[in-house]
């Protein structure tokens, strides 16, 4: 990562937050760039979540995308990209990134901002639904799989297209767990995107509705959950997610989280940088090539 001097455009309200009820709605609003997620995003989605967590109000949170699409990922290229800019860490008890060289700095930065934080968000003690339209690519699906439950709209579609980089998946790798081993292969050997309709087929989505249905089906569902006991839904959350960890989803992570470092290492020992030469106007270009609007 390279350091980029100048301030970062001030692009207002990143993400949003309001109450209806019982559920907080929480908004990723970067509709220009695709709710491309960079770090000043990452934070106040962070503040978001605490809000809704410490508010006793709030029974259940629903995470949303502003306008035609829920994300299109991390930020590699928009004039809001923050990389370079310091934020109090919050997800890892590091050192911050900011002046540091070469794996060392790419290493804090994702323990902190992508790993670290779709893990801090996977424990929310609330019950989670992510309602999601349009692209969910890449960093997007670490959003909706930190998530308790995925409400997918029809046109909706899913793809990691990260080994297009040379590298082994988003940071947060949990492939082998929503898709099995074999779907996990293929969409990441590939870089193929998948349907919310294949989506709901592999396990991967709750439910598929309607575009025009989608915010009110999601907060229909979420309505549903609210009216159980709300000690009851965070020890029943805790423990299906202690299940997945015993079947190795944190222990996986971590071990592909060293590969997918050793894969930036590579990438920045043999070419132009550590994500392969590629950015968002080529990564966009490959996926068309392939058929991947």
């Amino acid at each position: 990562m390279s350091q980029e001097p100048g301030p970062i455009p001030d692009e207002g309200e990143v993400v949003r937050y309001e109450t209806r009820g019982p559920i907080a709605i929480v908004t990723l609003n970067r509709p220009d760039y695709r709710n491309a997620q960079n770090s000043v995003m990452t934070y106040a989605l962070d503040a978001a979540f605490t809000r809704a967590v410490e508010d006793p109000e709030v029974k259940v949170i629903v995470l949303a995308g502003a306008g035609k699409h829920f994300s299109a990922g991390h930020d590699i290229g928009t004039p809001g990209r923050d990389h370079h800019v310091s934020y109090e860490n919050k997800a890892a008890l590091w050192w911050d990134h900011v002046d540091r060289q070469g794996g060392d700095q790419r290493f804090a930065r994702e323990s902190e901002v992508y790993l670290g934080m779709c893990r801090r968000w996977r424990e929310i003690p609330k019950p989670t639904i992510a309602m999601v339209q349009g692209a969910c690519i890449a960093g997007a699906l670490m959003l909706a799989w930190c998530c308790d439950m995925i409400v997918a709209s029809e046109d909706a579609f899913f793809s990691d297209p990260v080994v297009r980089m040379g590298i082994p998946g988003v940071e947060y790798f949990a492939h082998p767990w929503v898709l099995g081993p074999r779907r996990a292969k293929e969409i990441l050997f590939t870089g193929e995107r998948f349907s919310a309709a294949q989506a709901y087929e592999w396990g991967m989505v709750n439910r598929v509705v309607p575009r025009a249905e989608l915010e009110g089906h999601t907060l229909a569902l979420a309505e549903r959950i609210a009216e159980m006991p709300q000690f009851g839904l965070a020890l029943t959350k805790k423990a299906v997610n202690q299940c997945e960890d015993l079947m190795g989803m944190r222990a996986g992570m971590d071990s592909v989280f060293g590969l997918h470092h050793f894969a930036h290492a590579h990438n920045a020992e043999v070419g132009a940088d550590s994500l392969g030469g590629m950015n968002a106007r080529s990564m966009k270009a490959a996926a068309d090539r392939n058929g991947v609007k």
